[in-house]
């Protein structure tokens, strides 16, 4: 009880120190704001970055290889020129894989998009939409959140109907006074029919992915506007095929496997040619936007961390201050049998305190800021981020005000009462 009694003495002692030096108190801690500010600031806008991009990346599924022509990754054994040379997946090429590949899947799909179409419905029109033809399991293997209406039969996709699914922004400008179910829109001189409306997202960092102004509608009406690109440059625009695997299968290495197997066949590529196709999956992107934004916030950090030093070193010049001119008190309080680690603590609390409020200060400044509304990146500071900075804090205070508490601990009493 009685070391509790004398700590929560070094507190008081070390609060009434910072409420004497008002203003002493306050621009020591302006150093540790700025650090602190700094850190939390480039971590809050890094994990936003970050979140905002893997959100985007979220309509593509999980556990989904797609075969296309351009890997995500580009090997360094393999000239990047090459790729040039490799067909893009045909709806030949699909078909032919549906009745090959085995039941290590869940779903198989083909889609392609054409982007900068007008849609017009009466005297409204939206432009810069995305026309996206799919294939019946094409909601399997990607995200399309209906919130009015249904998705495709089979008979509408296999009987190439002008049906279509359309996205928030389009259902907005097209029909600004409500009820797309059932209402006609045109699109490149073709009459379609509305049977859906997704749900609205917003903007994102990565607009492609968003389906607000996404017109999705059958793969075999696609093709009857659109010639497909057999080369993947000009001409029309690619397909992918895509395939969904199992549940129970989540390293999905049998199903990546059998679809080498089956493409190479379907291609007609011998035991010792190279692969001219490449298999992709989503987590190859959320990899690299891993390692990218690790780097980023390893920068912003040691970026960060200079202001700290700056802060740092102040708190431990106005620390050894202040234990110049409260010598003689010192000195009286060891002589009334004051402890060494009351004075030290004494001290200690005292610049973890300026620390912890020069802290909170910075991490209340990076909160103000992500309430300003943002449209294409929303920032979020988490609750992780707010320990961090009240952790790197008090790591700051402990470093900037050992030294200076236990010089004072170790002071002569007697010489600390003679001292001016």
């Amino acid at each position: 009880m009685l070391a509790l009694r004398l700590t929560l003495e070094s507190f008081r002692f070390a609060w009434d120190a910072l409420k004497a030096n008002l203003l002493r108190t306050v621009l020591s801690l302006l150093g540790v704001t700025v650090g602190i500010f700094a850190i939390i600031a480039v971590f809050t806008v890094v994990d936003s970055l970050e979140a905002n991009i893997r959100s985007s990346l979220d309509f593509v599924g999980d556990k989904i290889i797609s075969v296309q022509k351009w890997p995500l990754e580009f090997g360094p054994d393999y000239p990047w020129w090459k790729y040039f040379n490799r067909p893009v997946p045909t709806p030949r090429e699909f078909q032919q894989m549906r009745k090959q590949l085995g039941p290590n899947n869940k779903g198989l799909a083909i889609f392609a998009a054409n982007s900068g179409n007008t849609l017009k419905a009466g005297s409204n029109s939206v432009a810069d939409c995305v026309l996206q033809g799919v294939s019946y399991d094409f909601r399997i293997v990607s995200n399309v959140p209906i919130k009015e209406g249904r998705y495709f039969t089979m008979q509408e996709m296999d009987g190439a109907r002008p049906v279509a699914i359309i996205g928030a922004t389009i259902a907005e400008n097209l029909f600004p006074s409500g009820g797309a179910l059932g209402k006609e829109f045109k699109a490149r001189g073709q009459t379609f029919i509305v049977i859906g409306v997704m749900e609205k997202e917003g903007k994102k960092l990565l607009t492609i992915s968003s389906n607000d102004a996404n017109c999705i509608i059958p793969f075999t009406m696609f093709t009857k506007m659109f010639a497909l690109s057999t080369t993947g440059f000009g001409g029309g625009p690619s397909a992918t095929i895509a395939v969904k695997g199992r549940d129970e299968d989540p390293g999905l290495l049998d199903l990546e496997y059998e679809m080498r197997g089956v493409v190479r066949n379907i291609r007609g590529l011998k035991p010792r040619e190279l692969d001219n196709f490449a298999l992709n999956r989503p987590e190859m992107v959320a990899s690299a936007v891993g390692k990218l934004f690790g780097v980023i916030g390893l920068v912003g950090a040691v970026i960060g961390s200079f202001a700290m030093l700056v802060g740092g070193f102040g708190i431990a010049n106005i620390m050894f201050v202040s234990v110049r001119e409260r010598t003689n008190i010192i000195g009286i309080q060891k002589s009334l049998g004051a402890k060494n680690f009351f004075i030290l603590f004494q001290f200690l609390f005292e610049a973890i305190f300026l620390c912890l409020i020069g802290g909170g200060a910075g991490i209340l400044l990076v909160w103000l800021i992500t309430l300003v509304p943002q449209d294409a990146l929303p920032l979020t500071m988490t609750a992780g981020r707010v320990v961090l900075g009240l952790l790197v804090s008090v790591g700051i205070g402990v470093i900037a005000g050992i030294v200076p508490a236990v010089m004072a601990s170790n002071l002569d009493p007697v010489i600390a009462i003679r001292a001016q």
